[in-house]
């Protein structure tokens, strides 16, 4: 009997071409499916939480997918992760209510980015973290990140030019912390666009190293233009950590 199954998925999505499947291309979503397809021997759709790009990295994207197979959840989540790559690993199977569906019932998702710029490149995380040669005003992106929050058109933040849907979002935290020599900007809210935690990054890092005051990230809100904002911050900083429901 078919039944919904809910997973959690951790990935480095350092080689692959992001979540959503793309003929001839690794992705994560392309290798789930291709795992189950094998469990179940005929085709599967996995429905990710949201779509993650290139080189971006998740602590626990959320999944669910609709199998008849007569394994327990544990023997499914095992199975996974003895042919799925290295780089990802699915922490959690569970059975799920018939209408269940992660990206429609999602409620909010958490996004960290962090940065680096400490004077010793650091080895053994390299690949998630953003590397800065200069080091930002962290008091002066907390400013700007306090404008930023609520709820706004951040039209000027999407990568889509194309959008035609509304790009009307709830953000409602922005944390920006140093630890050391790293920078933390965690992003939490209701959905957000295409690019848009990086390109809130890369905005509020030009505000860190000097180049805009903080208050005309106002300006480059209410512009509702790309072009206004700071350039896309690169992938490997940044990572999925969490899925409301």
């Amino acid at each position: 009997m078919e039944k919904n199954y809910k997973l959690v998925i951790a990935y480095d999505g350092t080689r692959f071409f992001g979540w959503e499947r793309q003929p001839g291309r690794d992705t994560i979503q392309g290798k789930l499916e291709s795992v189950l397809q094998r469990l179940q021997g005929s085709p599967v759709d996995v429905i990710g939480a949201g779509r993650t790009d290139a080189g971006v990295h998740a602590r626990a994207m959320v999944a669910n997918v609709r199998l008849d197979v007569p394994q327990s959840p544990d023997e499914i989540r095992d199975y996974l992760n003895r042919y799925l790559p290295d780089a990802i690993a699915v922490r959690d199977v569970k059975e799920a209510g018939d209408r269940f569906h992660a990206r429609y019932n999602a409620l909010g998702k958490t996004y960290r980015y962090t940065c680096f710029d400490g004077p010793v490149k650091p080895v053994f995380d390299r690949r998630y973290v953003t590397m800065l040669d200069y080091s930002p005003d962290v008091e002066r992106m907390q400013q700007a990140a306090a404008l930023l929050t609520g709820q706004h058109d951040f039209a000027s933040f999407c990568g889509n030019p194309r959008m035609k849907k509304s790009t009307v979002r709830l953000v409602d935290s922005i944390t920006v912390e140093r630890h050391r020599d790293r920078i933390h900007f965690t992003f939490h809210g209701t959905g957000f666009l295409q690019n848009m935690v990086r390109i809130l990054v890369g905005t509020l890092l030009e505000v860190g190293r000097g180049y805009w005051e903080p208050e005309q990230v106002t300006t480059i809100l209410e512009s509702r233009d790309r072009k206004q904002a700071g350039p896309t911050a690169p992938p490997e900083g940044l990572c999925l950590m969490k899925v409301d429901y």
